[in-house]
């Protein structure tokens, strides 16, 4: 927290400002860059408003602390408020949300969203801001952890009337989330009254709180367990298990030693990456060890909290991005399970983030930095855009900077591509990720591979798999322009366009349209179908039978591949991105593509030179794929 003390005294302080002196102080001293502008006036506004109300309400003694941090995050609560319960005599705990705003409108979807004149896009309610803090707080924080009953929450807009705010009560449902206006200032007295002692001092329960260690719940890690590692389809095998059981030895050492450990799990698609990443989370919450999961894919990560997730929320907010961690603490966390790790950027920093965090600190420093056990899965011929720094190279480097051992563990079995080895070496071998030149396919009976001489072919076969019970998908290279989504009810713009076939690519968005699914969900709905998916949106996933279209950035020529960069039209690629770069990710791209299938893949290419080389290594066969 930046400030602690009881009501009364801030109350004085702000008087002479030597409140927000003290805050900006330690605010640079814990982050290391001044508060801009309307950080301090929010402090100059609302905590006045704050501290006469409580002092109004004759709790001068209740002790508060400011920009309380929550456990493991970067978030920070404007305020808790520590006292007695007046009537069960037990620690009391008031997280508070202050708002500066005068009027707010709900979300018409979503009532957990409102709008904000100041703000261009919908922001979270306050309700359901200040409920969340309290969940967790409560998941995350010892002294609270089985004492929930203890801790409420209000949201302060003292600054708002009623008409101004009344559509955002709509969700206001327990004591974790009320909403108070200026204009109903006696009943937040009243409440607070009810929530805390008037006749003693808050600075003890104050104290339980800061010294709750900081670990999850009992019930979090029940929930993980059961959610996520319980679940008996996922069992490991072999070397598989071997990299399970490193990343705990690891992780038991590091605590036992009080010293950080690395560890890389390298494997191509399908060798369980993912598998063995949620077995840990859940064994480790198990076993009273604080972890996450991170991944740089906002697809990968929607879809994980929404398996491991699906009925508990808690769960889903064990799944993090790459760049949740600019301002983590260091060793804040046992372990940190860095899923699909060749997604690590150079740095967190975005077009979003604001000035003063854009440090130019290395991305994978912070990932290190933040856990006693980094753990890193990864496959290096995975990265497919300029600036992506996942290799086992990268993390030994950063490691041995800080004198850190880092431990390597590669996965050779795996389990997509109906587990046919020969299948990925075939891949690899076509794209020149490995030396050798392309061979022609010899089927193992495992993985089934076709060729299609149109895509209107290819969408037939698939849809006629799809009738036996099957799962398909269409992806492409993107060497097609996206247009923007289309408004609730208008068909999606077809943008791949082949000849006279067209369809549409998948959404970009959180929302579904016009029945298709949204970005984050297109390889796992159904839906998903009628639309062309991008790299970025297969990537991490598989299903039955995978239709690729390779379009005219990767040519066959004569004896060799030809990258043509300028029918690219990813925006991820800029001037600066070098030829060979740009050379290797078109490639690593296809082989993503390439290896999505577990039955069987489909490839057609748009240029005919290539489609009949790819005849040719896929065993010579010009059979129809839809007789198939």
């Amino acid at each position: 927290m930046l400030f602690r003390e009881s009501a009364a005294s801030i109350a004085a302080r702000a008087l002479d400002s030597s409140l927000y002196l003290h805050l900006t102080e330690q605010f640079v001293h814990m982050h290391g860059y001044r508060p801009g502008a309307a950080e301090l006036r929010s402090w100059e506004r609302s905590i006045p408003a704050l501290m006469a109300a409580l002092n109004d309400a004759g709790l001068g003694d209740v002790e508060v602390m400011l920009e309380y941090a929550l456990p493991l995050n970067s978030k920070r609560a404007d305020a808790i408020l520590a006292g007695v319960h007046p009537t069960t005599g037990e620690p009391s705990y008031v997280v508070v949300e202050l708002k500066q705003w005068s009027q707010a409108l709900p979300n018409e979807d979503d009532p957990t969203l409102c709008h904000v004149d100041a703000y261009a896009h919908p922001v979270l309610n306050p309700i359901e801001q200040v409920r969340r803090y309290c969940e967790y707080l409560i998941n995350f924080n010892g002294a609270v952890a089985e004492h929930g009953h203890r801790v409420s929450g209000v949201a302060f807009l003292h600054n708002a009337t009623e008409f101004g705010v009344t559509g955002l009560r709509e969700i206001e449902r327990d004591g974790h989330g009320l909403l108070f206006t200026g204009e109903r200032r006696g009943a937040f007295l009243d409440h607070l009254r009810t929530k805390l002692s008037d006749k003693h001092p808050g600075a003890r329960a104050a104290d339980e709180l800061c010294e709750g260690v900081k670990v999850p719940s009992k019930q979090l890690m029940t929930v993980a367990a059961e959610e996520v590692r319980e679940r008996t389809q996922f069992v490991l095998l072999d070397e598989q298990q071997v990299a399970y059981r490193m990343v705990l030895n690891a992780v038991r050492k590091a605590k036992n030693a009080d010293r950080k450990e690395v560890v890389v799990v390298t494997g191509g698609p399908g060798t369980g990456k993912s598998v063995i990443a949620l077995q840990l989370l859940g064994e480790l919450y198990r076993r009273g060890v604080p972890a996450l999961h991170a991944t740089g894919s906002q697809s990968f990560t929607k879809t994980m909290r929404k398996i491991a997730g699906a009925r508990k929320r808690e769960v889903q907010d064990l799944f993090k991005y790459f760049n949740s961690f600019m301002t983590a603490e260091k060793n804040s966390l046992g372990a940190l399970i860095c899923d699909e790790a060749h997604r690590i950027r150079e740095t967190s920093a975005n077009r979003y983030t604001r000035a003063a965090l854009r440090t130019g600190r290395a991305q994978i420093d912070e990932l290190i930095d933040v856990a006693y056990v980094p753990v890193f899965f990864l496959d290096e011929h995975q990265v497919v855009r300029p600036g992506e720094m996942g290799t086992v190279a990268d993390i030994k480097e950063a490691a041995a900077r800080r004198n850190i051992p880092c431990h390597v563990v590669p996965l050779d079995s795996q389990f997509r591509c109906g587990g046919s080895d020969a299948y990925l070496r075939w891949v690899v071998r076509l794209l020149g990720l490995e030396p050798g030149g392309p061979v022609v396919w010899e089927s193992d009976d495992r993985m089934q591979l076709l060729v299609a001489d149109s895509p209107q072919e290819m969408e037939a076969f698939l849809e006629a798999r799809r009738a036996q019970g099957y799962g398909a998908r269409m992806s492409a290279g993107y060497c097609w322009r996206w247009s923007p989504e289309p408004k609730p009810g208008n068909p999606l713009p077809p943008d791949v366009v082949i000849g006279d076939w067209a369809r549409p690519w998948n959404l970009r968005g959180d929302r579904s349209v016009s029945g298709a699914p949204p970005a984050a969900l297109w390889a796992t709905d159904p839906a998903g179908f009628g639309q062309v998916g991008c790299v970025y949106t297969a990537q991490g996933f598989e299903y039955d039978w995978s239709g690729v279209i390779i379009g005219p950035d990767l040519l066959w020529r004569g004896d060799r591949w030809v990258t043509d960069r300028t029918a690219s039209k990813d925006p991820v690629f800029k001037k600066s991105t070098s030829d060979d770069d740009v050379d290797r990710l078109i490639r690593n791209t296809y082989k993503v593509l390439l290896t999505r299938g577990m039955v069987g893949t489909v490839v057609f290419s748009t240029d005919s030179e290539t489609r009949e080389k790819l005849r040719q290594l896929a065993g010579g066969l010009t059979r129809e794929p839809a007789s198939v």
